[in-house]
């Protein structure tokens, strides 16, 4: 293929690749997570970066002691045969500052004191350098700060960890190609540049190195460029730097010599010699990276875009009237009012199948288990003796009636007293259930309501209040409840008959050893297991009455446990039915509404939060349209 050939295919191909990449990093798609392919220039100070740069532009950097880069410089450099005059320009921040090639050093020196400051600090804010004239190969090019250890005076103490930071999220991407800068005169292994940059590309698939200074430290050179200790998978270039007053083109001139005619570096393959060499080799890793990299990019740009587009789009509409906003709040408390449908009344967990802790009905259900089981089965006493208690209980309620009858007042003494020590679980229980519902109805209403922040705080505040109220309505039916068992003695169960039936059978078996002095005294009954009922002997005539009361109460009790777990059960749930399908609603409405609807006004008020949300977004989708545009154009084959 001819020379004109190859500039059209270049031209046609490889140019508008060149051109769409630089206008996305113009774009600043980096700030939206999207990584370009860059060539990263990184070095140890004094390396001769400068001098690299310099020769492939053909223009003069700054120069001087220190750290002469002190914030990243991208060159973009663009080879047109067309072009009479040389023209360059400078970008940063929102400036495009045009300039010439006398005056580039002084330029870039000003806009660096612009944003890094007049001392000897850096900064990670980058400038742009484009450059286009005569016979430059078309490249772009980031320039870093020199890494030092040792900050020299005017610099801060931490200066190499801010250089490292900043190398670092320049050469971490995959997409970046790192051209390390190493000076012939020193150790390989020892550059600090080198340590970095294995540090994210460990076999140096993405390395390649550019040796300066060969004629200084020929010694060698040969045998470091071709062991390759360091791990330079894209290869070596070896390069002279331009002397004193030499133009550039007397330097290519005296770099081609030296590497003819010199005993040593004339031993190095021309293919890894000269700065021409380097230019062609960053030119066709350049192309191959960006070729390689833009379908990703641009598949990168359309998820991005999509996703920016879905967030902005799922962001509440502003709210322009009351009206709006009305029907807004009525959305929300349809969709709170359903969300707790599902969790404490239906038990339909599809919205969170995997939140066990929202899953109402399922852990009110263990509530209530839990309830039912620390209530004693059986009547609960804390008798040292047999029957003792309710001995006691007969011995003051004596009166001036017949032998055998059994005094009401001594059975509700003694049940009261049992009463009383159960009394506190169901309370218990009713304080946990409205604590666990209103937890849950918060975190509903937060969820449905996330798009106003504003209704938070009233929201909130009106759940809880409405909590408490169905929480005391609780606690007054647990008290009632309580207070009816302690006011009398009922029941229509026929279970109480039968079961005091049933344990009056052995009423025989009790009585014998009491009133027979021969027989042992301790005794076996179903209801007791083995007891001992010789203390009883001294209290004769009231033991049969205890052992009735004893076994009416053991019946009875059943009756008592049964009427406050079912009552206290079917209480709860009806509660819970009513506070989401009725009075949530209007408490909601009464609290953000109100007299003034001022919980209305504030929903058109759009949080800051929310505001700066959409508002950074919608700059995401602009910067992202302008973007795929840009890619857009660029298709087919990407090599000649």
């Amino acid at each position: 293929m001819g020379s004109n050939a190859l500039e059209s295919c270049y031209n046609n191909n490889i140019r508008p690749l060149l051109d769409a990449v630089d206008q996305l990093r113009h774009l600043k798609v980096t700030q939206e997570g999207i990584q370009l392919p860059t060539i990263v220039v990184v070095g140890d100070q004094s390396s001769g970066k400068s001098s690299v740069l310099e020769s492939l532009a053909g223009i003069s950097l700054p120069r001087g002691q220190g750290i002469c880069t002190r914030v990243p410089l991208i060159m973009r450099l663009q080879g047109d045969s067309d072009i009479t005059e040389p023209s360059l320009h400078l970008e940063y921040g929102n400036k495009t500052v045009p300039t010439s090639e006398d005056d580039i050093a002084a330029a870039i020196n000003n806009a660096t004191v612009e944003i890094a400051g007049a001392g000897k600090g850096i900064s990670d804010k980058p400038i742009t350098l484009v450059v286009k004239k005569k016979s430059v190969p078309d490249l772009t090019l980031v320039d870093l700060p020199g890494i030092t250890r040792v900050p020299v005076e005017g610099q801060p103490a931490d200066i190499y960890e801010q250089i490292s930071k900043t190398i670092m999220e320049y050469i971490a991407p995959k997409e970046s190609i790192i051209l390390n800068v190493l000076s012939a005169t020193v150790d390989f292994p020892t550059c600090e540049s080198i340590r970095m940059s294995r540090q994210v590309d460990q076999l140096g698939e993405r390395t390649l190195a550019v040796v300066t200074k060969s004629d200084k430290a020929p010694e060698g050179l040969l045998e470091k460029v071709t062991v390759d200790d360091v791990h330079i998978g894209l290869g070596y270039v070896c390069v002279r730097n331009r002397i004193g007053d030499e133009t550039y083109e007397q330097a290519r001139i005296e770099e081609e010599r030296l590497f003819k005619s010199h005993p040593l570096l004339s031993q190095i393959d021309k293919s890894m010699t000269g700065i021409p060499v380097l230019a062609e080799r960053l030119t066709q890793i350049q192309a191959s990276i960006i070729a390689k990299c833009l379908p990703d990019i641009v598949k990168k740009i359309d998820d991005k875009l999509n996703q920016s587009i879905s967030e902005l789009n799922s962001l509440p509409q502003n709210l322009s009237s009351v009206a709006d906003a009305l029907k807004a709040l009525i959305r929300i408390i349809k969709l709170v009012r359903e969300s707790l449908a599902n969790l404490l009344v239906r038990g339909e967990f599809d919205e969170f199948p995997d939140d066990n802790t929202l899953h109402g009905t399922a852990r009110i259900a263990e509530m209530l288990h839990k309830y039912r089981a620390e209530l004693p089965e059986k009547c609960p006493t804390k008798e040292k003796q047999f029957l003792m208690e309710e001995v006691g209980v007969l011995q003051e309620a004596k009166g001036i009636r017949l032998p055998n009858f059994l005094p009401r007042s001594a059975f509700l003494n003694i049940l009261k007293k049992k009463i009383d020590t159960i009394s506190h679980i169901p309370r218990e229980l009713v304080n946990t259930v409205w604590a666990y519902v209103e937890k849950i109805a918060i975190q509903m209403m937060l969820r449905h309501c996330e798009n106003y922040p504003q209704l938070k705080s009233a929201s909130q505040r009106a759940i809880h209040g409405l909590i408490d109220k169905m929480r005391d309505r609780s606690c007054k039916f647990v008290k009632d409840m309580i207070g009816m068992e302690l006011v009398s003695d009922y029941t229509a169960n026929p279970d109480y008959m039968n079961t005091w039936v049933e344990l009056m059978k052995e009423e025989e078996q009790f009585r014998k050893p009491i009133e027979h002095q021969i027989l042992p005294t301790k005794i076996t009954l179903k209801a007791f297991g083995d007891v001992e009922v010789g203390h009883l002997r001294s209290h004769e005539d009231v033991a049969e009455q205890a052992f009735d009361i004893r076994m009416r109460l053991m019946a009875y009790w059943k009756i008592v446990v049964l009427r406050l777990v079912d009552g206290v059960a079917l209480h709860i749930l009806h509660a819970v039915k009513c506070l989401v399908e009725d009075e949530l609603e209007v408490e909601l409405i009464n609290e953000l509404l109100g007299s003034n609807k001022t919980g209305i006004e504030k929903m058109m008020e759009e949080s800051p939060a929310t505001a700066t949300k959409r508002e950074r977004l919608k700059r995401s989708v602009e910067l992202l349209k302008e973007s795929k545009d840009v890619v857009a154009s660029i298709s087919g084959s990407y090599y000649c």
